[in-house]
């Protein structure tokens, strides 16, 4: 099990690769296809724009939450909204670079700030807050006990979490990213949720809702290969889509099969 000193060491070089951007040949392969491939697809069939709204809806009133904005980089889409709406904002990543950037995009209000710091690390002394939205970011961290225990130490008493994040629990997914994972140059902090990781956070928080997206519509670029009109493609994916969007609230199975998850959490 990863210590905490071993993931402040850790965080260190992912800093410094978020500074820099330097990325294997490979990485810079699977970069593309997933900017390139995966994000236009969820684009298109309007996974994003769904999520998105799920997680404003999820926000409710901000006016009077004190909210942390983990591991935003330089912004991400929903940062400006929560720094807008919110009774304080604070955003905080590794990335001293990306952090510059987001305090300019900020400048014009007084409740908000963005911090370049390690989310683990002493120095980070600010808590009690309503909400922390953590968009990609939970994934990043190997020991999911020590992140939880430091969830819950931020957290005001009935506080929520909202999250995104990437899925190993399909077989087809599994497969392709333990090969991938030997060339991929930020595996050390890369770890998608396994069924053990959604269990850890069954018990360390009450999980008020899921939804999982990328299950059957994943094989929408399959679909694409086919000779049929574009029109059939996505309405065959937009219809897949929302299968899994409605099914992954209920059935764990179906959740299971998706490759990317929206997840409330709430402290006990």
């Amino acid at each position: 099990m990863e210590t905490l000193h071993e993931t402040l060491e850790k965080n260190k070089k992912q800093k410094e690769f978020y500074n820099t951007k330097k990325k294997s040949i490979p990485s810079k392969i699977w970069s593309f296809i997933r900017e390139k491939s995966l994000k236009n697809i969820r684009k298109e069939l309007g996974i994003l724009q769904q999520s998105y709204a799920l997680h404003r809806s999820w926000m409710g009133d901000l006016s009077e939450k004190k909210v942390l904005d983990l591991g935003c980089y330089s912004g991400n889409n929903l940062s400006r909204y929560l720094a807008e709406k919110s009774k304080s904002y604070i955003g905080i990543d590794l990335s001293d670079v990306a952090i510059e950037k987001l305090n300019k995009k900020l400048a014009d209000i007084p409740t908000a700030s963005a911090v370049s710091m390690d989310f683990f690390s002493d120095d980070f002394a600010e808590k009690d807050f309503d909400l922390i939205y953590a968009y990609g970011v939970l994934h990043h961290f190997k020991n999911v006990d020590n992140l939880i225990a430091k969830l819950d130490e931020k957290l005001a008493p009935g506080g929520q979490i909202i999250s995104y994040d990437p899925l190993e629990t399909s077989r087809p997914v599994w497969v392709l990213r333990k090969l991938y994972r030997p060339f991929q140059s930020d595996a050390a902090w890369e770890w998608p949720f396994s069924r053990k990781t959604l269990r850890k956070f069954e018990e360390g928080f009450e999980v008020r809702e899921t939804r999982g997206v990328l299950g059957k519509s994943k094989w929408y670029f399959l679909v694409n290969l086919l000779p049929m009109s574009r029109d059939s493609k996505v309405r065959w994916g937009k219809k897949a889509h929302q299968k899994d969007w409605e099914k992954s609230a209920s059935s764990r199975s179906h959740l299971l099969t998706c490759m990317q998850l929206n997840m409330l959490m709430q402290k006990k």
